[in-house]
């Protein structure tokens, strides 16, 4: 183990890369089919239900057109819902329908299952730690 900023990058690249495939095999969105993208757009309204699609935009720090075909495409597959903005006619608030709130809640249970997975092999204190300064870099890097 050395101190080399750039080695450490490549092992946790590698890291990384290792998680996703950790559990693949099994869908994250259960009977929907849905890519990662879409599911970050889907957990961002889950989290900010009656988002417009700008605010979604800058918070995922995307396009609003990309952020728009996404949108248009899970409206299609009946994932989100738009509705009219109550007090803003020009605008439009986002929902999950009822398949949405199933694809999220489907795609939460898969990942939290995959992380238990990766913990399980850990010891409570160390479990602790590597959450802990995981959030202090992830926290540092959101600094920069």
């Amino acid at each position: 183990m050395g101190d080399n900023l750039q080695e450490t990058a490549q092992r946790f690249l590698k890291l990384s890369s290792r998680l996703r495939r950790l559990g693949s095999g099994n869908s994250a969105s259960g009977p929907v089919s849905t890519s990662p993208s879409h599911l970050g757009l889907i957990e961002y309204v889950a989290k900010h239900p009656g988002c417009g699609i700008q605010k979604m935009a800058e918070a995922l720090k995307l396009s609003k057109p990309t952020v728009s075909v996404s949108v248009r495409q899970l409206e299609k597959s009946e994932l989100l819902a738009r509705k009219p903005h109550p007090k803003d006619g020009r605008a439009v608030q986002l929902f999950l329908t009822k398949k949405g709130e199933d694809a999220h809640k489907s795609a939460q249970d898969f990942h939290c299952q995959k992380f238990r997975k990766l913990l399980s092999g850990l010891k409570a204190e160390e479990r602790e730690n590597l959450v802990s300064l995981l959030e202090k870099a992830l926290n540092a890097a959101e600094e920069n």
